[in-house]
């Protein structure tokens, strides 16, 4: 069992990291069994929050563009995460959202890390669900902010020292931290002269985007110029 390491929890605008930007963060530091330092905060994703995230997070489009900026946000993270290694229910879904993140900010965010999930799904093979939502319930751990950042990681810590409590036979190497694996390349940000002909485009053709032009990498940027193109036509001189 560890002692020593970021319980972390995010929520994102989407599931895919690629595309997908992250809407808040809980860091939750643990030394020796005690926490001791918290990092929490929105963060403005650079895009519109759909229905569905603002229904099953509660934080709206006005909470999202008052939270910090992205750049900063995940420099801080990486800041604050040390070199400790992380604790969280699907940690790889997050691992993956900051590893993206950090990469196309020149920022090296190798990690360890413990995953709750793949616990509870070896430990409770016949649980009908292993969602954190459902452990917690199963095993009476109080969530005063279901899917919020800071109030998940503290669930995913909580839910960890009662496993470790309830199956304390079982072999050690199950609670300890593997490697985090997840391959990235860096993606460049839009081109100037992306933006410029994609402003245009947007102008001619009196079309507002649900993401801030100056979040998009070059890759997203081209899909989104050949997809107006293809469904309003080229600028007409």
């Amino acid at each position: 069992m560890i002692h020593t390491y970021i319980a972390l929890d995010l929520e994102t605008t989407g599931l895919n990291p690629t595309d997908d930007r992250i809407l808040e963060i809980g860091a939750v530091k643990i030394v020796e069994g005690r926490e001791t330092e918290v990092f929490s905060t929105l963060v403005d994703p650079g895009r519109q929050v759909t229905p569905r995230i603002q229904e099953l997070t509660g934080i709206t489009n006005e909470m999202a563009a008052g939270g910090m900026e992205y750049k900063e946000a995940v420099e801080r993270l990486v800041e604050f995460c040390q070199d400790l290694p992380l604790l969280g229910h699907n940690i790889l879904f997050d691992y993956s959202f900051v590893k993206r993140s950090a990469v196309n900010q020149n920022l090296t965010f190798e990690k360890e890390g413990v995953d709750t999930l793949k616990i509870a799904r070896r430990l409770l093979p016949d649980l009908e669900h292993r969602s954190l939502e459902y452990l917690c319930t199963h095993y009476g751990i109080a969530q005063e902010r279901k899917h919020r950042a800071e109030d998940d990681a503290r669930s995913a810590r909580c839910l960890y020292e009662r496993l470790r409590q309830e199956f304390p036979d079982c072999p050690q190497g199950i609670f300890l931290p593997g490697p985090l694996v997840y391959q990235v390349k860096k993606q460049s940000p839009i081109t100037p002269a992306q933006k410029g002909y994609l402003n245009d485009l947007l102008k001619y053709h009196k079309i507002e985007l649900p993401v801030k032009v100056d979040s998009l990498t070059k890759n997203e940027a081209s899909r989104i110029i050949d997809r107006i193109i293809l469904e309003h036509g080229r600028i007409l001189r």
